[in-house]
Formats: structure tokens, C-alpha cells, sequence
């Protein structure tokens, strides 16, 4: 019977033991685990108060004979009260029996034997045990995951559940909604893809945390292209935006912040051999590359691509622009079901009115319809206007000999648009520009103070 018993103890330290090795957890800490679980299980059986928590300790023997034992420090007492007996107390005659020099007022530490032990590790306190292990596994995953939140990874398609897909990740299975899936892609059990981890978190009812997966979404085409893209990658070459509907287009904004490097043609590649395994991940979907521009007629008639407009007028008050296509390019500056022309108003903040030449000169035979164009014609040259009248006194940054045209436009960016402005903020506030920090601001104000006289003068 003892040795059936021993048996059981065995087992449960060489179960934890393999749950250990298995889900890579801290030996120590699954240690702990089980200590106060074992102490709050046996604590429950003897009635005792947590505050005396403390007088109840466990022991583990060594890994071979995997034997468990709790020692219970009792004060020893003349003799025990039957009627209403104290678990942490011991008469005097069982604890000589423990301790020969044992006295009353004293203590002992009273040994609970395998046997004994085997009735407290119940199927109660194993539950408690691995419930507290399962919390820990979930607790080290999601901080693994959540570290990884933003990022590319790659996942073996499992099955669906309804219009979930579930992907095996290797440590833990992620999910991907139906809104965050390419439309139109089919996977079978076992195939291969990949995804960014667009968002991890803790759910109460979730023995795990939930990674969910995104195909869809326009960081997905970003973490691509920076894979793809060495010039992205280190930094040449910066994506500005993407805006995208799956499985039907996507267009990539992008800058060079050399100029002796053309952005457009980076992301290609040689003969298209870089934007075409791009193309591939993403089903055949079609991608445009467009370059940026502080110009907002010449960005919209960048992103109307692959069309290719005869003039593009806007209206930076109204937040309008006119694009004026051939006859033949009309579908093709529309796009599918209008997806060319939504994403390129996406992507500017203007709303597009595309119309061909013909459509252009029939609108000229109405005077409302003149007037109306007639405003947005100027509007572009009143704005510039405006713009030349307000800073004629100024003095532009790239006046500042050093200062590239990256660090330029985050100054831009952050309300500095002239040498002016510069020399009034203090270096705290130009290094809480976004993109700015201390070691570029440092410099900036380097290269101001070394031409301080011209800007002077």
C-alpha cells in the first residue's frame, strides 16, 4: 500500500517535471507553484487560518525518489483540548516522541509522512497546482507575443471555425477574422503563410492569450516591402502611406531621403523582380508604387497611377481636385468598381473628379459649370500666392548649409518652416518633434549656430 502511494508522489513531480520541459517554464517558480499550492490545500483540510500560513512548510526530496513532505511547526502544550483541538498545538508526551528535549511552551516540527501526504494531494490540489502553472505558461506567451505585436511572422493553416481560420504558430495557435483575411485566397490543412500579428490579448475566458493574424490590413503590405526592399529596410528609401482594398489594389507612398535614389524604382527591382513577389504574396493583387510630393496637384496625379492625367488642379481650401484624363484612360484612372480613384483621395485627403477632355470642354458651355472650374483652376495659384506673400521676409531652411531634406521635412512637419521659427525654439521642444530626438536636434542647432551671422545679417 506505502509503496503504491509513493508511487503517486513520483508521478506528480515527474508530470510537472515534463510540463516544465515542454512549455519552457522556470523550474523555481513551478516549484513555488506547487509549495503554496500543497500549503493552501493542506491548510483547508486542517481548518487553519491563512495568517498561520507561515507555520506550515514543504520539503522536496531528491528528484530520484520524487517524495513530498510538509512539516507543521506546533507549539507543545501540556495536553490537547479533544473537545475542540488546535492543529498547531501538540501535547507533551507526542512531541517527546518527536523531540526528547521537547517542553511545553516550545515548539516542534512535526513530519507528515508519504502516506499521509498522498490523502492531501487530492485531485483538488492537482487542479490548483496545473491552474497556476497554465496561468504562468499564459502569462510568459503573452508577453512573448505582445513583444512581437506589429511584426511579420509565418503560421501553418489548422482548419476553419465558421469564418475564423486558425493557424498553428508553433507555441500557440493564432486566428484570423474574416476581416482581417484576403478575400478570395483558399488554404488547405498544413499550407504555409504568412501574417502580421496585428493585435494580442488577455481574455478571462481564454486558457491562452489570442493572437490575431492579419493578411488584409496595409501594415501587412509595409512589413512586406520592408522584407523585400533592402533600400526600405535600412532606411534609403521611407514608406510615407499605404492605403489598400484586398485582393484588388494596394498603392505604397514612398520617399527617398537621397536624392540620388529614385524610390519608384528601388521598390520595383531589376525587370520588376522585387514588387513581383510582393504581387505573388498577395494573390495577384495590383500594387502601385507612388512617389511623394509636397505638391498636391503633382502627388494626386503620382497616385492616380497607372493612369496618366493631362492636368490636375486642386483646391487646397476646399479639399477639392479636378484630374483631366484622355478618353481612353478613363477606366483605368476609375479603377475597379472606383478602387483607383478611392485610394488616391485616400491617400491625398482631396475628393477626386476625374473627367476627360471631351467631359472637361462640354462643362465649359455652362457658365455655373465655368465659374465653378474657373475657382478651382485659381485656386492652386491663390494659395501659392498667399504662400509667396506670407514668406517673402522669410528665410527658407534649406538655406541652412548641412541640413538634409529628411530632417527638413520633419521640421516642416513640426511647425518649423523657416530659420526664423528655428532660432526661437529652445533644443527641449525640437527634440520632441516626431522623428527628431535629442542627437538630431544637437545637430541641428550645430549647423544653425555656424551660420548664425548670414542669419543675422
Amino acid at each position: 500500500m506505502a509503496t503504491k502511494l509513493a508511487k503517486k508522489e513520483i508521478g506528480l513531480i515527474e508530470a510537472v517535471s515534463q510540463f516544465c520541459q515542454d512549455k519552457a517554464l522556470d523550474k523555481d517558480s513551478v516549484m513555488d507553484i506547487i509549495k503554496e499550492s500543497l500549503i493552501t490545500a493542506y491548510r483547508k483540510k486542517l481548518e487553519i487560518d491563512p495568517e498561520n500560513d507561515s507555520a506550515i512548510h514543504v520539503e522536496f526530496s531528491n528528484e530520484k525518489s520524487g517524495d513530498v513532505f510538509i512539516t507543521i511547526e506546533k507549539k507543545v502544550v501540556e495536553s490537547i483540548d479533544e473537545e475542540n483541538p488546535n492543529p498547531l498545538e501538540i501535547g507533551i508526551s507526542e512531541a517527546r516522541k518527536i523531540n526528547s528535549d521537547a517542553e511545553v511552551g516550545g515548539t516542534v516540527l512535526e513530519k507528515q509522512k508519504p502516506m499521509d501526504l498522498s490523502r492531501i494531494v487530492s485531485s483538488q490540489a492537482r487542479q490548483m497546482i496545473f491552474q497556476r502553472l497554465r496561468d504562468m505558461e499564459k502569462e510568459i506567451l503573452f508577453q512573448e507575443y505582445k513583444a512581437k505585436e506589429g511584426e511579420l511572422t509565418h503560421g501553418y493553416f489548422q482548419r476553419w471555425k465558421r469564418d475564423i481560420m486558425l493557424i498553428d504558430l508553433g507555441k500557440i495557435e493564432g486566428i484570423m477574422p474574416k476581416r482581417d483575411q484576403n478575400p478570395g485566397e483558399k488554404y488547405r490543412q498544413g499550407d504555409r503563410l504568412k501574417a502580421i500579428i496585428s493585435r494580442v490579448e488577455l481574455r478571462p475566458k481564454e486558457p491562452i492569450p489570442v493572437i490575431t493574424l492579419s493578411r488584409a490590413s496595409g501594415d501587412f503590405v509595409k512589413k512586406l516591402f520592408e522584407m523585400e526592399i533592402p533600400e526600405i529596410y535600412d532606411g534609403i528609401v521611407e514608406i510615407r502611406d499605404v492605403a489598400r482594398i484586398p485582393s484588388i489594389r494596394t498603392k505604397v507612398v514612398v520617399y527617398a531621403n537621397k536624392s540620388d535614389i529614385d524610390p519608384v524604382g528601388a521598390c520595383v527591382g531589376m525587370k520588376g523582380v522585387r514588387i513581383q513577389s510582393i504581387v505573388r504574396e498577395l494573390g495577384n493583387e495590383r500594387v502601385d508604387i507612388v512617389e511623394y510630393s509636397d505638391d498636391p496637384s503633382q502627388f494626386i496625379s503620382n497616385a492616380i497611377s497607372p493612369a496618366k492625367p493631362i492636368e490636375v488642379h486642386a483646391d487646397r481650401k476646399r479639399g477639392d481636385a479636378l484630374v483631366i484624363v484622355p478618353e481612353e484612360s478613363l477606366s483605368l484612372a476609375i479603377g475597379i468598381n472606383g478602387s483607383n480613384v478611392k485610394l488616391a483621395s485616400q491617400l491625398s485627403g482631396y475628393k477626386i473628379d476625374i473627367k476627360t477632355v471631351s467631359q472637361y470642354n462640354q462643362e465649359l458651355a455652362s457658365p455655373e459649370a465655368r465659374e465653378k472650374l474657373d475657382r478651382l483652376f485659381n485656386a492652386q495659384a491663390e494659395a501659392d500666392s498667399e504662400v509667396e506673400e506670407d514668406d517673402e521676409d522669410l528665410t527658407p531652411l534649406t538655406e541652412i548649409p548641412g541640413l538634409t531634406p529628411r530632417v527638413i521635412d520633419l521640421l516642416i512637419a513640426g511647425g518649423i518652416t523657416d530659420v526664423e521659427t528655428l532660432i526661437e525654439i529652445s533644443p527641449e521642444d525640437l527634440a520632441s518633434i516626431s522623428g527628431v530626438g535629442p542627437t538630431t536636434a544637437e545637430h541641428v542647432l550645430r549647423l544653425l549656430q555656424e551660420s548664425v551671422e548670414w542669419v543675422e545679417e
